[in-house]
């Protein structure tokens, strides 16, 4: 077979069914842990549930969006504390709402355009009923999907994050940021 006809590394994977692979097989992954409504976790568990629900996220590719142009202003040091700092919060954030994770998926959308793609879904739960949008980037040299973004009824996480640093450096700097992520991260 000639080159032009040789299947391109990670073409698979960049299938829409290997997206809604990924999120079902962390979907499926989460609520075995979770077990059922009124299950008591150990620390062991906690820190699975924190790997799992986290661990398709690219907390670099949020901390660039959150920061904006302050990201280039500051050293790779200051860079990599940050990153480190915003992840440790979100991940902790992640187990404050265990019952979105029990709530039934449905697939609504899968688009892919190039290296990203974006999963439309609803969670359902009871009478409750949360629009979840994923964006997800595709990196070539891991050849995996990571998220770099979340949308629970139109509300943007990196959005969200990047309203609240921005306001914070704008008013403040960004050394202030840093010491109030320094405090919410060793809570």
């Amino acid at each position: 077979m000639g080159i032009a006809g040789a299947i391109q590394p990670g073409y698979a994977q960049k299938s829409k069914e290997a997206v809604k692979q990924l999120l079902e097989n962390r979907n499926q992954q989460i609520k075995k842990i979770l077990g059922p409504k009124g299950t008591k976790y150990s620390k062991k568990q906690r820190e699975e549930l924190k790997n799992v629900i986290n661990g398709i996220i690219d907390y670099r590719a949020m901390a660039k969006y959150a920061l904006q142009d302050t990201w280039n202003k500051i050293t790779p040091q200051k860079r990599d504390e940050f990153v480190k700092l915003f992840s440790q919060i979100i991940r902790d954030h992640s187990l404050n709402q265990l019952d979105i994770y029990r709530a039934n998926i449905t697939y609504r959308s899968i688009s892919i355009n190039g290296d990203s793609a974006t999963v439309k879904t609803l969670a359902t739960r009871k009478d409750i009923r949360k629009n979840v949008v994923y964006k997800l980037f595709y990196k070539q040299n891991k050849a995996k999907w990571v998220v770099t973004d979340f949308l629970i009824n139109d509300v943007s996480t990196a959005g969200s994050y990047r309203r609240q640093f921005q306001n914070i450096i704008e008013k403040n700097g960004f050394n202030k940021l840093m010491d109030i992520l320094r405090k919410r991260a060793s809570r």
